[in-house]
């Protein structure tokens, strides 16, 4: 399903070339489920944005699905993470202007899902995270795990063959955070879905059915 191949990525401060990803080489199956752990700073999220297509490798090869990612067009790239991907953000990235109900159903608008098909798929989704009675509040009236909550809500709306979760249970309480990582468990064994996770909990990592170490923006151990 992915093939990373030679990917790296760097800044430049003061002509001096500092790499956040090097010379990474992955390969991962569809049905996987993949944890990334390491230190902070050592790439987790860049190598996960580059997988989401949210950001561009400054070398090297990505082919997601047989597709060339890495010699798209940022327009054909987006049509490829809206219908394929699902992201869970460490800082949600909900939209402030939209509540709960909307935030959730907007995907599926990406997707031209027809207006009685999204009421049904957002109500089931609402009353999964059961989070009914806050579907008209904004983002603002919510408290960090609720937040997540919708984030998460929103990721798997559409179904996404794949799922990228960054640090997807960093702001729930313990309870909470238990019953996600079941559910993602539950996604990736009877739905298949595809996911990888960066995390910093070895308790969480163990859900994965392969545990990736990064140090210094490079895979030490896949």
């Amino acid at each position: 399903m992915i093939e990373l191949a030679h990917i790296s990525k760097w800044v430049n401060v003061g002509g001096n070339r500092t790499f956040i990803l090097k010379d990474v080489n992955l390969s991962i199956k569809e049905g996987e489920f993949v944890s990334i752990m390491g230190p902070s700073g050592s790439g987790k999220s860049s190598l996960l944005n580059v997988i989401g297509m949210l950001d561009n490798a400054d070398e090297g090869e990505y082919h997601f699905l047989g597709e060339a990612v890495h010699a798209m067009k940022e327009k054909q790239r987006t049509a490829l993470y809206k219908q394929y991907i699902g992201f869970v953000f460490q800082a949600y990235h909900l939209i402030d202007e939209l509540t709960v109900y909307e935030n959730i159903e907007t995907p599926l608008i990406y997707q031209n899902t027809k207006a009685a098909e999204r009421k049904a798929i957002v109500a089931d989704m609402l009353d999964r995270f059961q989070i009914v009675g806050k579907k008209d509040l904004f983002p603002s009236q919510l408290s960090g795990g609720q937040q997540q909550l919708v984030g998460i809500a929103r990721a798997l709306v559409a179904k996404p063959k794949l799922l990228l979760a960054d640090e997807p249970t960093g702001n729930l309480n313990s309870k909470q955070g238990e019953e996600i990582m079941e559910l993602f468990k539950k996604l990736n064994t009877e739905d298949g879905v595809t996911i990888i996770q960066v995390t910093h909990s070895e308790k969480n990592a163990e859900y994965g059915t392969r545990i990736i170490d990064l140090l210094d923006g490079r895979i030490v151990n896949s």
